[in-house]
């Protein structure tokens, strides 16, 4: 039989299991290490978030004597972007995180919308999408009336659909790959619908194969901006014989999101145009 020792208190197997409890309770509320810090706060979601994580990265774009123009993608985490400086830097476009869902806009997007029209650069908005909270159409409505507009001004590229993992859950936001093209569909035709242009889809070959079922369904219509930080842009989603911009780091220089447009700058132009 153990010896109790004078002056110790016996802890049995209820009080053990409670000190345990009160010690992970603790850990979960200290400052960066709750439960709720591992799912980023709804609005909080980036261009490109999930690729390094998904994808993994690697080097840098080899040289090419194709023509090809710099620019970048910020969202409310860039907070006011130092665009002359970006300017300096060769950058000529930009796209604009403008709203996520139908729950959020960007409260910095008019010092990085405007902001980059007035250095000089061709931009344009983007819109991160979030299928399972509301329906495509309601999304593009949503985008198209918070900055996700278009105008024939040479200076304004067509909207961009943010289309990539589910950071605030899975990875499809729970729909199967008929339901994820459905949705896309919904979208890119309300957007066509309000503005006459068709959206850019942003997106990541792997994601797209996981969640559309490598669909075929927008590739000959909807410009698309390929997500992979490497050397090269990669396999291509089905459907799509070439990539209109390729994201190929998410820590360059002045922001971290950076891309190549596929074309000389009057292509930009001509993309602006419509």
């Amino acid at each position: 039989m153990p010896v109790h020792r004078p002056g110790t208190a016996r802890r049995g197997p209820l009080a053990a299991a409670g000190i345990l409890l009160t010690a992970l309770a603790l850990l979960l509320t200290a400052p960066g290490v709750s439960g709720a810090a591992q799912t980023p706060a709804r609005g909080s979601a980036t261009m490109g978030m999930g690729v390094a994580a998904h994808d993994g990265t690697g080097g840098l774009p080899r040289s090419t004597r194709v023509a090809q123009v710099e620019g970048v993608d910020t969202s409310s985490h860039n907070g006011n972007v130092a665009w002359t400086t970006l300017w300096n830097s060769g950058v000529r476009w930009a796209y604009v995180k403008a709203t996520e869902g139908t729950y959020y806009t960007n409260p910095y997007f008019a010092q990085q919308y405007n902001g980059s029209y007035n250095v000089g650069m061709i931009r344009g908005a983007y819109h991160f999408a979030t299928p399972d909270t509301t329906s495509g159409a309601a999304q593009a409505d949503y985008f198209v009336d918070h900055g996700g507009g278009w105008s024939r001004d040479g200076r304004t590229l067509p909207g961009a659909l943010d289309i990539e993992w589910n950071p605030y859950g899975a990875a499809c936001y729970g729909k199967s790959a008929a339901g994820m093209v459905s949705w896309i569909r919904d979208f890119v035709n309300q957007y066509k619908a309000r503005t006459g242009r068709d959206a850019v889809i942003y997106t990541a070959t792997s994601w797209w194969t996981q969640c559309t079922g490598n669909s075929v369904a927008f590739g000959s219509t909807n410009p698309l901006w390929i997500a992979r930080y490497n050397t090269d842009p990669g396999a291509l989603p089905a459907g799509w014989g070439y990539y209109t911009m390729w994201q190929y780091t998410s820590s360059g220089p002045t922001v971290g999101d950076h891309s190549k447009f596929n074309g000389a700058y009057d292509r930009l132009q001509a993309l602006a145009n419509g």
